[in-house]
């Protein structure tokens, strides 16, 4: 089974915006009288903007109007906007670059599936929108992370079976997500948060380092979980 396509996540993958969402959702929540805390936040990561404060307002028991809810949705985006605005092509991961150098010279495909309906907008700021072969629109389909969607709109973006794809994300929803799409599923971060991923690395730099080892692994198995190394930082 040969790889061809990796699809990668956005926020917390290849840069980290995660803080910036914090800080935007948390105005929102104090203005609602509702604590929202970086367990929270956690919890949203690989969430869509709607999905996102629906669990505020459920967290606070809670209930408004459609007109309220998309002004605290709009709110929330201009907040976002304005604290990305610094974003520089130094906020990309170590390894980010070179790991894409490695997937192209192999002509393996490079895939976006962010749940941001910002993503290009952040890409373009990280200097790499032109890398991607395909850059999923979170809001051209209809079901978010942890449901396969964007997942599988992107594979068929690529002009690639799911099968010969690897997804890559940083999120339990985003793994779910990728698994229920029948990919093979590579986490960013904790691993007991991303324990359902075939492969986990606790940072970025550290799956640039091992790439070969990954793709082996992939065309070994899509099937069978395989422990990488596992690194604290």
């Amino acid at each position: 089974m040969a790889l061809q396509a990796v699809i990668f996540d956005l926020d917390g993958v290849l840069t980290d915006t995660a803080e910036f969402h914090f800080i935007a959702w948390q105005s929102i929540a104090q203005d609602l009288g509702v604590d929202f805390n970086l367990d929270d936040n956690e919890k949203l990561k690989g969430v869509d903007r709607h999905n996102s404060l629906q669990h505020i307002l459920n967290k606070g028991n809670l209930t408004i109007d459609e007109q309220a809810f998309n002004q605290l949705l709009d709110r929330k985006n201009k907040h976002y906007l304005s604290l990305i605005a610094a974003i520089t092509p130094q906020h990309l991961f170590e390894g980010v670059l070179a790991c894409f150098t490695a997937l192209k010279a192999r002509g393996i495909k490079i895939g976006l599936a962010s749940a941001s309906k910002n993503a290009t907008l952040v890409l373009n700021k990280l200097g790499i929108e032109s890398l991607f072969d395909f850059i999923g629109d979170a809001a051209s389909v209809k079901n978010s992370k942890p449901a396969p969607d964007i997942f599988l709109s992107v594979a068929a973006g690529l002009g690639v079976d799911a099968h010969n794809c690897m997804g890559i994300e940083d999120a339990a929803a985003g793994i779910t997500a990728i698994k229920s799409a029948k990919m093979y599923a590579v986490g960013i971060g904790d691993k007991n948060t991303l324990n359902q991923a075939d492969q986990i690395f606790t940072t970025f730099d550290l799956l640039n380092l091992h790439l070969s080892d990954c793709l082996t692994a992939f065309e070994s198995s899509q099937h069978s979980k395989v422990e990488s190394p596992q690194v604290d930082g």
